[in-house]
């Protein structure tokens, strides 16, 4: 089993896990702190890899071959259908959405979790000072 396979397999056995809790839980939760880590963590996966390989290949990635063109709108409508759910409750919080989404277009999924676990952060603060 390669590395990259490895990789792989580790990707789906984190997030299965989850997405089989947001399909289940009659009133999922989200976790600043698991946003946050995850944020970090996919950072630091993404700088080791810009050390490792550049960031020519993300362009040959997303490029070369039908699958990395599908690859390629599947991130950006992601991301897109995310921001639309995220973006409301951001403004609503106060939070300055140009500048996360700004963000987000450069680092995608990095900078969308940062932004959940900012927003899910200031939500429990308005929701804590409300019962105070």
């Amino acid at each position: 089993m390669s590395p990259y396979l490895i990789l792989f397999l580790a990707g789906a056995a984190v997030v299965g896990p989850v997405v089989l809790y947001l399909a289940f839980a009659k009133n999922p939760k989200g976790s600043a702190a698991f946003a946050a880590a995850l944020s970090g963590a996919f950072a630091a996966f993404t700088a080791v890899t810009i050390a490792t390989e550049g960031v020519m290949p993300v362009i040959d990635n997303h490029s070369t071959n039908l699958w990395g063109v599908q690859v390629w709108y599947d991130l950006l409508i992601s991301v897109g259908i995310a921001l639309l759910f995220v973006v409301p409750r951001a403004r609503k919080a106060g939070m300055n959405v140009p500048l996360w989404v700004i963000a987000v277009g450069l680092t995608a999924s990095i900078a969308l979790l940062a932004m959940v676990a900012r927003l899910f952060w200031l939500e429990r603060q308005a929701a804590a000072a409300q019962s105070a």
